[in-house]
């Protein structure tokens, strides 16, 4: 009997009573990735409805889905790590549970990381909505937030809050962890010395369910978050690598 293969990316995605978008976007991932050996990791971070009967209920039409549960909720951010860490691939993609991020952007993304031509030491391409489909509020509390941080941290990145990312999983089980860490991929990869890069994606109006975030319960945060993350900034020290001798 062959052995499994191992796939080559894996698709993680955090959910939080999003029963209603789950099975879409299961099938949307299932599609983009046709020709590709992947599994899709979809961690339930203890949701009260429904959301993990769904998923289970997927599994025997799509062997390649995993469904891992938290015992009590603990976020966005932890939600992904467990995805990362339970993850079977050296490639990492992570997209919102919400259905705004385009699961078929997610095949570009994963080319422009692996192209022979790539910087030997890149660690991450994230997502850049091109369009965003949320409200004139959100819109602007994003654009602020994502001003405000570029500028003390210096990341490069102009839409850190675009779940649609690919990068290694080596690379960010190398980064600090900390809640809301999901936000600030960019700088810590460069803060270890990983190349970043950036390109457009598409982003979709949230079809069932509420946001789970507010603009003022993100600048609550993002100022503790901001702070802790220059600190690490400031107290890094790279070698760029190191030799045998």
């Amino acid at each position: 009997m062959p052995k499994p293969q191992i796939p080559e990316i894996s698709v993680v995605v955090p959910v939080y009573n999003e029963a209603e978008n789950v099975e879409k976007l299961v099938r949307e991932i299932h599609s983009a990735m046709a020709g590709t050996v992947f599994e899709m990791n979809f961690v339930n971070d203890c949701s009260s409805d429904n959301t993990q009967d769904v998923l289970q209920s997927l599994k025997t039409e799509f062997p390649m889905l995993r469904v891992l549960s938290h015992r009590n909720n603990a976020g966005q951010s932890r939600a992904i790590r467990t995805g990362i860490l339970a993850a079977k691939a050296p490639v990492i993609a992570t997209l919102d549970g919400d259905g705004q991020n385009d699961p078929a952007d997610i095949p570009a993304l994963f080319k422009q990381f692996t192209r022979s031509d790539a910087p030997q030491n890149l660690g991450l391409v994230g997502g850049r909505r091109a369009k965003r489909r949320d409200s004139m509020a959100k819109r602007f509390g994003s654009r602020f937030g994502n001003g405000i941080r570029k500028k003390l941290l210096n990341d490069n990145a102009d839409d850190t809050g675009c779940g649609l990312k690919v990068f290694s999983r080596e690379a960010f089980l190398r980064l600090p962890y900390f809640d809301h860490i999901h936000r600030y991929i960019p700088a810590l990869m460069l803060r270890e010395g990983f190349a970043t890069e950036f390109a457009d994606v598409n982003h979709r109006h949230r079809e069932f369910g509420v946001s789970k975030y507010t603009n003022f319960g993100r600048l609550i945060v993002s100022i503790a978050d901001l702070r802790g993350v220059m600190w690490l900034n400031r107290r890094s020290r790279n070698p760029n690598g190191w030799d045998e001798v």
